[in-house]
């Protein structure tokens, strides 16, 4: 009788281990997924269009057809690519809600607008508040196969702007765009 009463306490203890293994293995197997989701790179559908020195960009797969391109959305739903402005490569983001491109004073100065030129006198909305931006055109913006030419852009001062948005200043000259299975697809 004696010798029940110390097994008692030690399958108690064997037992609360196994629900601490338990629990580990249940609270993995929930998080695990949406850790991977966060981290892993967004799918592309062709291997060569992953863009080598930024994984989360990437070029856009040019369809068969003239004027097409697509682009598969990242991890967080963004349709981001490696664009041509004035034919040079930009990594930008596709902004509906950005009225015009925009992209900041150190991205101009590659594309060859000179700085002394800019005109910092549009009063703009952003997410992060407002502030003035300078107007120019862009000779073109390339994407895959599609080609847009006299594009209206804002250059914007480099602390309010960290990247580029390709707004619908670019979008509106398509014939159509669409979201369908996870990728924006262009049409000129």
């Amino acid at each position: 009788m004696l010798q029940a009463a110390y097994d008692l306490p030690e399958d108690l203890i064997m037992l609360a281990r196994a629900f601490i293994i338990l629990g580990i293995a249940a609270a993995a197997a929930i998080e695990l997924p949406q850790y991977l989701t966060k981290v892993a790179p967004a799918p592309v559908e062709n291997a060569d269009a992953a863009v080598q020195d930024e994984p989360s960009v990437q070029k856009a797969n040019a369809s068969t057809r003239p004027g097409h391109a697509r682009i598969a959305a990242d991890a967080q739903g963004h349709f981001k690519a490696r664009f041509k402005l004035n034919g040079k490569p930009v990594d930008g983001l596709i902004d509906t809600g950005a009225t015009l491109i925009a992209f900041n004073q150190s991205t101009a100065r590659r594309l060859g607008f000179n700085s002394a030129s800019l005109d910092f006198k549009y009063p703009i909305n952003t997410a992060n508040g407002k502030t003035l931006a300078a107007y120019v055109k862009l000779a073109t913006i390339e994407i895959g196969d599609v080609r847009v030419r006299d594009v209206d852009a804002f250059v914007m001062k480099d602390q309010a702007l960290s990247g580029t948005l390709v707004g619908m200043s670019f979008l509106k000259r398509l014939s159509s765009y669409t979201v369908a299975d996870g990728a924006l697809e262009m049409k000129f």
